[in-house]
């Protein structure tokens, strides 16, 4: 295996420097709570759209897609055609609905939709899901990027968290999106160029790619068939549709950005930027795992044992790693890497900032001092970002030691999170679901998420093998969410009052924000 140049190591010092720059950029635009967590309402659509998409991209889709395709085929696009219809979704009644209120909260609407409960419900959920996130995307980054460069492990985890914690905390959103958007365009140049590459690599030409990978059907969508079990392209279709709606409609991460927006029009535009990005670049990673495997199948004394073991058990995770710096040009393999780092960052920062946000106003301005200044607001927004920052480096670190653990926390922060989509749709749909339907739907709807999510592990008891889930697991946000929804819809239809015949401060909670 060549061994990372220095030019390639110039390339990557060089990026780093100016995605710390660029968001240091921005500090005195971000020096009050407006600017630091909705850049005063000022960004441009184009520049928001680009940010959206370098925030759906993380390091681990960076290198699971090509993954994917090397070991199957391109079933994993099927994700990608439910985004267009998520993005209409979201234009036509998520964005209004989050740019109509001065709220910077996704979550505030909840508290005037069912009460307090539902708003804190939802904040808590984000955090420990992003906390999650965090610390597994520095993981996951650590880990190819040590058989890249040999570098330590916790030493990466360190650059990472620390060098993205600085920009987020110099910035504010606006210095997040903007380098969001200079990270996207390195992470798509990066994958062009990779993707044009590969099958010139080929040692009979380009077309030798595409007769392999047409003989081994690696091209695929999938099976065709019905099917609750498998990972068939309709169950991959709707399963995308559910978490995209989730993304689009009640992730902060995203909803920050449609309020940072300047006008209806850019934020609209800035979703639909984002998700029609996506699907040709995640197309374009699909064609290097499905090149990828082409190249080493045509040559497999390239690759060395310890990746064809992996291989042989089905795992192709490995292989895009190892080709970036074993199989690019020098000064590629650096751009590659930055990009893999621009995949990581973009998701990191978008997780601190958001986390900041809510530690402000869903909990310090909600609970502890409802008018607090300016001033106290930013040393609340400076220090929680700094917190969460430390709290996700020392979780990708702790990952190393304690990997059952915290694979087991994930998994607990994807079922409480689960029920928030059931959640906001209820409020969004039923004009009388009332409190007590939230409650017991929320109840009911991660009682099933439990159910699907566990009977699956090996946490699930061997003598309850017969009431364990036969359903695949992409449908446990589908069944969870319906579950939400359709209780919450049935109890309110039977039991409750329509919303207009009930007073005003029966269902609405009067806002603590400061105005």
């Amino acid at each position: 295996m060549h061994q990372f140049a220095f030019a390639d190591i110039v390339v990557l010092v060089i990026y780093l420097i100016g995605v710390v720059g660029l968001g240091a950029w921005f500090f005195q635009k971000s020096r009050n709570p407006e600017g630091y967590m909705a850049a005063s309402r000022s960004m441009p659509g184009w520049v928001v759209g680009l940010s959206i998409f370098g925030t759906y991209v993380s390091s681990i889709s960076f290198l699971a897609l090509p993954g994917k395709a090397f070991s199957n085929d391109w079933n994993a696009l099927a994700f990608s055609f439910s985004l267009p219809i998520a993005a209409w979704v979201a234009t036509i009644w998520f964005v209004p609905y989050y740019r109509k209120g001065d709220a910077v909260s996704a979550y505030q609407h909840l508290e005037q939709r069912f009460g307090v409960w539902a708003r804190t419900y939802a904040a808590t959920c984000y955090l420990l899901t992003q906390v999650a996130r965090m610390g597994s995307v520095m993981y996951l980054l650590a880990l190819p990027l040590h058989q890249l460069l040999g570098w330590n492990v916790p030493a990466l985890i360190l650059v990472t968290g620390g060098l993205t914690t600085l920009y987020t905390l110099l910035g504010g959103i606006e210095g997040v999106i903007w380098t969001d958007a200079l990270q996207s365009i390195v992470l798509a140049t990066g994958a062009v160029a990779c993707a044009i590459i590969l099958p010139l690599s080929m040692p009979n030409g380009a077309s030798q790619m595409l007769e392999i990978a047409s003989h081994h059907d690696k091209f695929s969508l999938g099976s065709m068939g019905i099917s609750l079990s498998q990972p068939t392209f309709w169950i991959v279709l709707i399963y995308g549709m559910f978490i995209n709606l989730q993304n689009f409609g009640i992730d902060q991460s995203y909803v920050q950005r449609y309020i940072a927006a300047k006008s209806d029009s850019d934020a609209r535009k800035s979703v639909w930027i984002g998700a029609l990005v996506y699907v040709p670049i995640s197309i374009i990673f699909l064609w290097i795992g499905t090149a990828l495997f082409t190249y080493y199948y045509t040559q497999p004394e390239l690759l060395p044992d310890s990746l064809q073991a992996q291989i042989a058990d089905g795992k192709g995770d490995g292989v895009f790693p190892y080709f970036i710096v074993d199989g690019l040009p020098t000064g590629v393999s650096g751009l590659l890497v930055a990009a893999i780092f621009a995949a990581a960052m973009s998701t990191l920062s978008t997780s601190l900032n958001g986390a900041a946000t809510l530690t402000l106003t869903d909990y310090y301005r909600r609970f502890i001092r409802p008018e607090a200044s300016q001033r106290e607001s930013m040393i609340v927004l400076y220090v929680s970002t700094m917190s969460w920052g430390i709290i996700g480096t020392t979780t990708a670190i702790a990952m190393m030691e304690v990997q059952s653990i915290l694979d087991a926390w994930w998994q607990l922060a994807g079922i409480f999170s689960g029920g928030m989509l059931g959640l906001f749709l209820l409020g969004m749909l039923s004009r009388k679901a009332g409190n007590g339907a939230a409650v017991f739907g929320v109840m009911l709807g991660v009682a099933v998420i439990l159910w699907m999510t566990l009977s699956r592990t090996e946490i699930w008891p061997e003598g309850w093998a017969t009431v364990a889930s036969p359903f695949n697991n992409y449908l446990v946000i589908v069944f969870g969410t319906l579950t939400i929804l359709l209780t919450g819809w049935l109890l309110a239809h039977f039991f409750a009052r329509p919303l207009s015949e009930v007073q005003p401060n029966e269902t609405e909670t009067t806002s603590n924000e400061p105005s």
